[in-house]
């Protein structure tokens, strides 16, 4: 049987993918794993914490100063505003460089010593924010590089990688997991719970993905 290592940030995308992954592999077969990385806020990893300790899954939180030292962003840097609209051209500067592929290194790391090939995360190309490390190309590539790095099968799996945030809404009911995701999850980037701030942009996409899944029932 086949394991699975969900990357679990505590926000809406990767609790949704959690509950996917367990009716397709089983509780039994699933760990879960968060990053310190000195973001604004760690209320997401205390949602995430709790929402894998109901659903009986083991939550692996690893520290990750180094991405604070290297970068300078609005999420690891309290002093700099978040961007409340995309920026012209480039990414915003709520883009933290490389994140995802430290995440995914060190997610890969771990998973090989449980003995674990697959590795989920809960990025979307269709809903795109300017995250260059969101992007298919990216995903695809960092399996290959992971697999030739460590002589492994990993499999990079993004389920949510072309649906719009309505759909993942929509994917959450059907999945029997809408209340929870709506009122456990956190998304916003100043750490506010449910709908958030409803001021940053992680807040407008969540909250017009829901408004879209909401008039489209």
């Amino acid at each position: 049987m086949k394991r699975a290592l969900i990357l679990m940030s505590g926000g809406q995308d990767s609790t949704t993918c959690l509950y996917q992954s367990i009716s397709e592999y089983g509780r039994a077969w699933l760990r879960a794993i968060g990053f310190n990385y000195g973001q604004r806020h760690v209320e997401e990893l205390e949602a995430a914490k709790e929402i894998c300790a109901d659903l009986r899954i083991p939550y692996k939180v690893i520290d990750l100063p180094i991405l604070k030292q290297l970068t300078s962003n609005s999420i690891t840097d309290p002093g700099i505003p978040i961007d409340k609209k995309m920026p012209a051209s480039g990414p915003p500067n709520t883009n933290v460089d490389g994140r995802n592929l430290i995440f995914l290194s060190c997610a890969a790391i771990y998973a090989k010593n449980h003995g674990i090939t697959d590795l989920i995360m809960g990025v979307s190309e269709t809903d795109y924010s300017g995250y260059p490390d969101c992007r298919k190309n990216f995903m695809d590539s960092m399996q290959t590089s992971l697999r030739l790095s460590m002589d492994y099968d990993f499999n990079v799996i993004t389920p949510l990688m072309r649906m719009s945030k309505a759909q993942i809404w929509q994917l959450a009911k059907d999945l029997g997991c809408l209340d929870i995701i709506e009122k456990q999850t956190i998304t916003c980037y100043n750490g506010e719970s449910g709908s958030g701030c409803g001021e940053c942009p992680a807040c407008k996409l969540r909250n017009e993905g829901y408004n879209q899944f909401i008039n489209n029932k």
